[in-house]
């Protein structure tokens, strides 16, 4: 399995999302930081991954369109757009990709390239949300929405759900 960070929105969603694709082995969600000036704690999860069965790009193109990627809301401390990276060969990689698909987008996603500083796990009780609680008044209104764009646009993927 090949790891990777991603940050955007509210970690519960990402959870959900990440979860939702074959390819995706585990998805660990908390709160993860990069170096100065980005070491602040942000909401965020590491995803765990079979590049053999579902590729960097993709993965990095479900991100990009299930958070306001390209939105500079106020609460982007707590919820930064950010692709989070182990290694410099991942950084091109995750660059490239960013750059290939700014062009489906109206305006151009915020998201950041960084490297990957640390990791601090969520209180158990917020483990894997949406399993625990799918029928959750967030879930409906925040989770359902993202999940069924996943499943209409990349269901070449073959989505759990």
């Amino acid at each position: 399995m090949t790891r990777i960070g991603f940050g955007g929105g509210c970690h519960w969603c990402t959870e959900a999302v990440f979860q939702s694709l074959r390819g995706v082995g585990q998805v660990e969600q908390g709160f993860i930081r990069s170096v100065a000036p980005d070491d602040a704690w942000s909401e965020g999860v590491i995803v765990y991954f079979d590049p053999k069965t579902i590729s960097l790009d993709t993965l990095i193109e479900v991100h990009l369109r299930t958070h306001s990627a390209t939105s500079r809301h106020a609460l982007r401390e707590k919820y930064r757009s950010a692709v989070y990276v182990f290694d410099p060969v991942q950084q091109r990689t995750v660059r490239r990709a960013i750059t290939t698909l700014q062009g489906g987008f109206r305006d151009r996603p915020i998201t950041r390239v960084l490297p990957f500083d640390g990791f601090r796990a969520s209180e158990a009780r917020y483990q894997n949300y949406y399993r625990q609680h799918p029928e959750a008044a967030f879930c409906k209104r925040y989770i359902d929405p993202k999940l069924d764009l996943v499943k209409s646009r990349f269901a070449m993927q073959e989505l759990r759900r």
